[in-house]
């Protein structure tokens, strides 16, 4: 019964490092912070079982993560709440072509990380974007502006010359 009140603290402490740390994606991460994650991982597994080295042990704490995966999982589909809570928001990085630096500030991104991101998607300029948002998930979405597509103010400025 320890292993499972010590595997379930841990759940707790695992997950709020995670959200704390924000919405990156494995692939996303500097090689330093995929080692900081797997010695984490080493340092859990020691707080969870202690000296236990059992089969036992050790299958009691997997199905004590799993377990409350399932349970976390569950509630965010039953619950929109539970799902803003638990997963997070999207969240809009740029704006009509303007970067917004307060969103960037907010997930620890910089424009070289949007920049690189956005090459892979084949956009080569911000001014061909309408929307860049960053999901819970991690990934960053880019929606295109439509061809032809200027500044508001450009648009309203060629209508009253005409």
């Amino acid at each position: 019964m320890e292993v499972v009140l010590r595997a379930t603290a841990m759940f707790a402490v695992v997950y709020l490092l995670v959200r704390v740390l924000g919405k990156r994606e494995l692939g996303q991460m500097t090689p330093f912070e995929f080692i900081v994650m797997v010695v984490v991982g080493d340092l859990i597994q020691q707080g969870i079982t202690q000296n236990d080295f059992s089969l036992t042990g050790a299958t009691l704490a997997i199905s004590t993560f799993a377990f409350w995966g399932v349970v976390l999982s569950w509630a965010s589909y039953l619950s929109p709440k539970a799902e803003r809570l638990l997963e997070g928001e999207p969240r809009v990085l740029i704006q009509h072509g303007r970067l917004l630096q307060h969103s960037l500030r907010r997930d620890r991104l910089t424009r070289s990380e949007i920049e690189s991101e956005m090459r892979l998607a084949g956009i080569a300029s911000m001014r061909e974007v309408a929307w860049a948002v960053l999901e819970p998930n991690g990934k960053i979405s880019f929606i295109k502006r439509e061809e032809g597509a200027d500044e508001p103010s450009r648009q309203q400025n060629d209508q009253a010359a005409s």
